[in-house]
């Protein structure tokens, strides 16, 4: 059984994640300012910017939290703004969020919460433990293991997620994303509060399961030392508008960008994160 391939027709080779004039406003309030960016399928493309700058919004428009009052999100020829998140997701567009979300239990049960949109078999089937049923579960418990070996859980894997540490919680997150077998996958700070050592880890995470699984990858990112070696293209933005786009190299020389950053204290782009 081929579980990457559902009922949802998903393509194989990912496509353009295009957002074109995206305007978002909360009550009077431009969050968002005419925001244009294309994912190239296959990169790394990370949107970055000073607090407040509008990323976090950004990525709430592209899975679907937020509707802007102008503008568009397609994926190839899927229009998403104004779909529902679990239906950009069934689309192939998965998320990470800032704050680890994970339930009791085990790694395994986390990444299998993951596999449930992509379950055929009806609750009956499930719970007669039919044969075509059974065989399904065990084609995702297998899929499951597989994707815990790529982000490095596989020791892990049925051990509950409390007894693990911070850096391999935020990983039990990326993998039940990954669970989706989604051709976008939007990591939101993937890096946030880990560590030297955790940091370094995850870096090598997210390079493998591009390389492994061929996916577009959008992060949010404050570790800059991260987005300058990881990203193929990087969107900045400030106070919810698009200041400079380019590769790594180019944004980090950019006046408006040096300003934007030292502007508000923070760290100067290119500063390789301790």
């Amino acid at each position: 059984m081929n579980l990457r391939t559902t009922a949802t027709a998903r393509p194989e080779t990912p496509r353009p994640l295009e957002v074109e004039g995206v305007t978002v406003r909360f009550a009077g309030l431009t969050a968002l300012d005419d925001v244009s960016f294309t994912v190239a399928p296959g990169s790394v493309h990370a949107v970055i910017g000073p607090n407040g700058a509008g990323k976090s919004t950004c990525f709430n428009v592209l899975s679907g939290l937020y509707r802007p009052v102008s503008g568009t999100v397609r994926y190839g020829e899927h229009l998403l703004t104004g779909l529902a998140p679990h239906r950009i997701a069934a689309l192939g567009v998965a998320r990470t969020f800032q704050n680890i979300v994970t339930t009791e239990g085990t790694v395994g049960d986390n990444l299998m919460l993951g596999r449930h949109a992509l379950t055929r078999a009806g609750f009956v089937s499930s719970a007669l433990h039919l044969p075509h049923a059974v065989r399904e579960q065990r084609a995702h418990l297998a899929r499951a293991r597989e994707i815990a070996g790529i982000v490095g859980l596989e020791r892990h894997f049925d051990q509950p997620v409390a007894l693990l540490s911070y850096g391999d919680r935020k990983r039990v997150e990326m993998a039940r994303a990954l669970c989706l077998e989604p051709r976008v996958l939007l990591l939101d700070e993937p890096v946030a509060g880990m560590n030297t050592t955790e940091r370094t880890a995850a870096v090598e995470v997210i390079r493998t399961v591009r390389e492994q699984l061929g996916l577009s990858i959008v992060l949010v990112e404050h570790d800059m030392g991260l987005v300058m070696r990881l990203a193929d293209e990087v969107t900045v933005l400030d106070f919810g508008r698009r200041i400079a786009h380019g590769t790594p190299d180019e944004v980090r020389q950019d006046p408006e960008v040096l300003r934007a950053y030292l502007g508000t204290g923070a760290d100067t782009p290119g500063k390789e994160a301790a």
